[in-house]
């Protein structure tokens, strides 16, 4: 009894977090080692409708599972893998055009979520999505503990990004300028001042938004289903595997380079059949 009731438990969990508006559509993603049957949401249409154009035109075929991580994520979708050579670096290849971020509290990221890779915060503030680069996370079960240090760096990496944005205002940079100049003349003191100045600004643009929690939601999800959950807020989850997640943990263990390349090259076709 207490086994069936935790599986229902667990049904629950999923179920909840499956509760999104799901495509009538359905993307197939071949690859060798097994297909994996996805749905988009409707809740992020722009992520769908280009995900479903790049789809039907083909742009996904023969490219490769080109970063594999396990108990994280496998990614895909660099143009560059179509004719890539054994051991050349990858994930640097794009189609010349970004999508706006869609970030919704509600999409997590949860084993099997379908999520838009992007370039790194420091260049993109804005987390706008990569047109054809995603990746899909295996992730783990994370304990209560876990989840505690994952808040505690999400707020630091949120600190930080206040920080670079108010150093690019036209008063964090002459304060900066000063601080620097203030520096070079060896004037200690006042440039310490200053100093204080630039992180008191800082401290209240960060106190603007409340410090970041794991909803229930969350903590249910992470503690039973399991993923990778110091990405929630600043990457966009678009869609989610419903049958083939056994195929997630067979690329994500492959034998791979330094650079978590796959060592055997493992190509999708992706296929779009409507309900």
């Amino acid at each position: 009894m207490k086994t069936i009731l935790l599986l229902l438990f667990v049904l629950l969990i999923s179920m909840s977090n499956t509760a999104q508006t799901l495509s009538k559509e359905t993307i197939y993603i071949q690859t060798n080692l097994g297909t994996m049957k996805v749905k988009l949401y409707e809740e992020t249409p722009l992520h769908k409708a280009n995900f479903l154009k790049l789809a039907n035109q083909g742009i996904f075929d023969s490219l490769l599972f080109h970063r594999i991580i396990a108990d994280f994520m496998i990614q895909a979708g660099d143009p560059l893998s179509k004719h890539a050579k054994p051991g050349d670096s990858l994930g640097h290849g794009d189609l010349k055009y970004t999508i706006p971020a869609e970030i919704n509290s509600k999409l997590i990221h949860t084993k099997g979520k379908l999520c838009a890779a992007r370039e790194s915060d420091e260049i993109n503030p804005k987390f706008e999505s990569s047109a054809s680069q995603f990746y899909i996370v295996m992730g783990k079960k994370r304990s209560l503990e876990d989840l505690r240090k994952y808040e505690s760096r999400i707020n630091k990496t949120h600190y930080v990004n206040c920080a670079r944005n108010y150093i690019k205002t036209n008063e964090g940079k002459a304060l900066k300028d000063s601080y620097t100049r203030l520096k070079n003349e060896n004037k200690t003191d006042s440039a310490t001042l200053i100093n204080q100045k630039i992180e008191d600004e800082i401290k209240k643009i960060h106190l603007q938004t409340p410090e970041y929690k794991f909803s229930q939601q969350q903590i249910d999800a992470y503690t039973t289903v399991g993923g990778t959950p110091h990405l929630d807020g600043t990457y966009t989850v678009f869609g989610e595997v419903i049958e083939g997640l056994e195929v997630i943990d067979k690329i994500a263990n492959m034998p791979k380079d330094k650079r978590d390349r796959p060592l055997e090259d493992i190509r999708i076709t992706v296929k779009v059949k409507k309900r």
